[in-house]
């Protein structure tokens, strides 16, 4: 017989609040057990263990090792004997820093003269270790690790780099998920390849990581465990705003036999992947890049066009993503050099292959900010996303296309991630690259530039795409900008003002075109809701203001749960041959707030009352509300009465907390006009 020690063990190994019942302990640290013997050792005999994991486990694979007591092996398990008591024996059981993570069996092996008799024992689950110095994974701070590893609650930044919103999200990682995570690797497309070779890397946290990015998305036909879709109906699937957390999408996944849930976005990607690395133990967080870039000719240029009239067009395949989310994960890398340990970037959402996969990364964050794009793995498409320029091109009737403008500090800013401790947002901008406009970010482009395309080869590449012919841009000698009268509020009239001034002693005359669309947070056009055209006369160094008016009638039924507008101006100076200015602003509306009020003190194992206020800010009534109140994985559905235009409403919502510490309560609000407005917070639960 024998005896896990579970709770002991879970203790000593911070895997107590895991939900599955077999013993799971991290390696590089021993954990005891107990086996009760029905008769006394013999003189001659001698105890050992067989630890073996995968298919077909072997000594050369380090997927198998046989130790005697207190016998150092070359495998680096190792066991040893404590006190005993009445035919009950305590062992005590090392495994390596290093070794496989996963589900091992566990057998006890008695040599005697030259017979051998084995007695299989039991599973138990090894995972990557951050407290242990040994561990590719080690994480020096407590504080950083009850974050990046023990942490349930998240925080996930949106919106765009002038208006940053944070959403809740519940990673659940300790929720009955430890089998679901072990499975998607024995699902993954490398271990079909070769299940021995698969199973005999899995002690290295950036095998892993690369895994389960490619893992996490649905795209290599790998039964992946989310499709993304970005633009058209939802039909009868998940719109992604609708997800609050992990669990109900890595369970809803396991239900349906491993086929993709419908549908992701880059947030939920990013949500999921961290839910299960945090799960197998590497120390992971999420990070959002606004203005950030996908670059897919790897040119490190991001080229954005346009019509005669400033109407943005849909072509090209480059694009600029209002925010992009994805994930770092913590450890060392023995194969670049340990300078470029530490923070990780792994990315799950499908955006390019990478060697014939949809997986990207892990790429150093260190590496990325000294430009070393060579770097394995995607060190170049991550750099270009933070670091790219941007062009912008005018596309005539007749085809030809003229560069009008090159902004080379557009791209990446604000790069956000949840601070320690708290819902705070941190700004790391500065880990991924020197400050824009500084010699040393020139200097770090250049080198970029140079191992991408040859030494000979320098900053500020002009070639027009598809081969053609670019003009030099040549400055129109006036600046614009686009101000917002007040803040733009969904269900209200947006009113905007047009900014342009004359740089120049000389009188001036400008012709603005102007246009308006709803977007998606990729900024892709969905539809025009404005067009206009006026002409401006502007005297020497003389500013002039022209007011726009979206309508609520205009743009309410274009909208999509984005709730993006953007708007572009293009001034063309007369009789300048040709000179234009492009002036462009995203606005994103702002929802009427869900507002959740809490008693002072909620107390574990007491029930609490909150009261949660919602809103219609339409000018017309809206049917067929919804509210959906998540705690944790626990999720209530409560339909409401229809609501009169502008008509603020609530409800009081009881429920008991069962555990004492951080709790993050989310509400979503839907109904006929619109949907997932989203609101949450995060409660602190005293103890009794």
């Amino acid at each position: 017989c024998r005896g896990w020690q579970p709770s002991v063990n879970a203790a000593n190994h911070h895997t107590d609040r895991y939900a599955n019942t077999e013993l799971t302990v991290r390696r590089g640290q021993a954990f005891t057990i107990t086996l009760y013997f029905n008769r006394a050792r013999q003189n001659g005999e001698s105890l050992g263990f067989v630890t073996e994991i995968g298919p077909s486990p072997s000594e050369s694979h380090r997927t198998r090792a046989a130790f005697n007591l207190s016998e150092a092996v070359g495998s680096g398990w190792s066991a040893a004997q404590g006190p005993s008591d009445s035919g009950a024996v305590n062992f005590t059981i090392s495994s390596p820093a290093n070794a496989v993570i996963g589900r091992y069996n566990l057998s006890l092996r008695v040599t005697s003269g030259n017979q051998i008799f084995s007695r299989y024992l039991g599973q138990f689950v090894l995972l990557f270790n951050p407290w242990c110095p040994g561990d590719d994974v080690y994480m020096s701070n407590e504080n950083e690790r009850q974050e990046y590893v023990l942490n349930e609650n998240g925080i996930i930044f949106v919106g765009n780099a002038r208006y940053i919103e944070a959403r809740g999200w519940y990673y659940g990682q300790f929720q009955d998920l430890l089998n679901i995570c072990l499975t998607m690797l024995d699902l993954s497309l490398y271990y079909r390849q070769d299940p021995a070779m698969d199973v005999s890397r899995r002690g290295d946290p950036k095998y892993v990581g690369r895994v389960i990015s490619s893992m996490i998305n649905g795209n290599d036909n790998d039964n992946g465990v989310l499709l993304g879709k970005w633009q058209g109906s939802f039909h009868s699937h998940e719109n992604p705003s609708r997800w609050d957390g992990s669990v109900v999408i890595l369970k809803k996944w396991r239900q349906d036999n491993y086929r993709p849930v419908q549908y992701g976005q880059c947030w939920v990607f990013a949500g999921v992947m961290c839910t299960v690395l945090r799960c197998l133990g590497i120390p992971t967080r999420l990070v959002s890049n606004f203005n950030s870039a996908h670059d897919v000719d790897r040119n490190l240029s991001i080229d954005k066009y346009y019509d005669s009239s400033g109407r943005s067009l849909n072509i090209g395949k480059d694009s600029t993503w209002d925010y992009h989310v994805w994930n770092e994960s913590w450890f060392i890398r023995p194969d670049l050099g340990r300078s470029y340990s530490g923070w990780q970037v792994l990315d799950a959402t499908p955006q390019e292959q990478s060697r014939g996969i949809f997986q990207c990364g892990p790429a150093s964050v260190l590496a990325i900010k000294e430009g070393e794009v060579d770097l394995d793995y995607d060190t170049l498409f991550v750099y270009s996303e933070v670091n790219a320029d941007c062009n912008r091109w005018i596309v005539y009737n007749d085809g030809t296309k003229k560069r009008i403008y090159c902004d080379t500090e557009i791209i990446g800013r604000s790069i956000s991630t949840k601070a320690v401790g708290s819902n705070g947002r941190v700004d790391v901008t500065a880990n991924y690259k020197y400050p824009e406009g500084s010699a040393e970010e020139r200097r770090v482009y250049k080198k970029a530039l140079a191992k991408i395309f040859g030494s000979s080869v320098t900053e500020g590449r002009t070639d027009a795409p598809e081969g053609r012919s670019s003009e030099t841009m040549r400055n129109p000698g006036i600046a614009g900008k686009f101000k917002l009268a007040e803040p733009p509020v969904f269900g209200k009239d947006i009113n905007l003002i047009l900014v342009l001034n004359n740089l120049t002693s000389d009188r001036k005359s400008v012709r603005v075109d102007m246009s308006a669309s709803t977007i998606l947070y990729t900024r892709r056009a969905v539809a025009e809701v404005l067009k206009a055209a006026t002409s401006v006369e502007l005297g020497p160094k003389q500013g002039k203001h022209i007011r726009v008016k979206i309508p609520y009638s205009h743009y309410g039924r274009y909208l999509t749960t984005d709730k993006r507008i953007q708007v572009t101006a293009l001034c063309e100076v007369m009789r300048s041959h040709g000179l234009k200015l492009l002036v462009e602003k995203t606005i994103i509306l702002e929802d009427t707030n869900i507002i959740i009020k809490l008693p002072r003190r909620v107390v574990v194992n007491r029930a609490v009352t909150l009261e949660i206020s919602y809103a219609n800010p339409l000018p017309e009534p809206v049917s067929r509300c919804v509210l959906l109140v998540t705690l944790m994985n626990q999720q209530v559905k409560i339909n409401l009465a229809r609501l009169a235009p502008r008509e603020r409403s609530k409800i009081f919502f009881e429920f008991t907390p069962r555990r004492a510490g951080p709790l993050q309560l989310q509400v979503d609000f839907s109904c006929d006009k619109f949907s997932h407005v989203k609101g949450f917070v995060t409660i602190a639960v005293a103890r009794a």
